[in-house]
């Protein structure tokens, strides 16, 4: 588990990418420190690098330059399977696509990563997920039986079931109506409260942003410190 003193720390961090007209810098020179038991919204425009930074603090891919810590731990030097490990059992991720797997049902998906880890009360700790995101009837249907906004949700639950020490969350809500956004806003916030963990939300609305203890601004792959929830934009400067 990570260190519950240290939260998330990126050092002059770079995601650059070659493409046939030329060179793209997704992430570009970003430092960045999250504070233990705290939470950052993240806005800006759409291609301006959010869900690439969010992958790269998540050790999704590596960044071509800089550094990334959890937990006082760089993450951005260890190996697959070392990756693979920090992800299962001290993130909760949560992507713009569901990603759930279509031959279980929203209870076994919620559930997987627990089976993983070999949890004795996956199921009651499933059921419960599930309930509190008003889902509980649903638990034994597949997910072509669900709608969009059911599975984003059963997505949440799955992301938070093993009480991660970290939460990353890409767009939560941008599928949902205002009353489930709300309920997996006060999901995730209550997570993080319980578990004393550090939640970064990607997202583009400003009633999620204003919900969160900080906001940074981010376009074209950098942050502007200035920029909080329901602030104008302003032109970036490097950090």
């Amino acid at each position: 588990m990570t260190t519950a003193a240290e939260g998330i720390r990126l050092e002059s961090v770079s995601k650059h990418y070659s493409t046939p007209a030329g060179p793209v810098r997704a992430v570009d020179g970003i430092t960045l420190e999250v504070e233990a038991g705290t939470s950052l919204a993240i806005t800006g425009p759409s291609g301006c690098g959010k869900s690439t930074l969010l992958g790269l603090t998540g050790g999704l891919e590596p960044p071509t330059s800089g550094r990334v810590y959890l937990g006082g731990r760089e993450i951005s030097s260890l190996s697959e399977d070392g990756l693979a490990r920090m992800r299962r059992s001290e993130l909760g991720l949560v992507f713009q696509a569901d990603n759930l797997l279509p031959f279980l049902t929203a209870v076994e998906n919620v559930g997987l990563q627990l089976a993983l880890g070999g949890a004795s009360d996956g199921y009651e700790r499933c059921m419960e997920a599930l309930a509190e995101l008003g889902l509980e009837s649903h638990a034994d249907r597949l997910p072509d039986q669900l709608s969009g906004g059911q599975r984003q949700r059963v997505a949440v639950a799955r992301a938070l079931v093993h009480r991660p020490d970290v939460i990353l969350a890409d767009e939560p809500t941008g599928s949902l109506d205002a009353n489930n956004s709300a309920a997996v806003i006060d999901l995730l916030l209550a997570t993080r409260e319980e578990a004393d963990a550090t939640l970064v939300v990607v997202t583009h609305d400003q009633a999620v942003a204003r919900r969160l203890d900080r906001t940074l601004g981010l376009r074209d792959g950098r942050l502007d410190e200035g920029v909080g929830a329901g602030e104008p934009e302003r032109r970036p400067v490097g950090v």
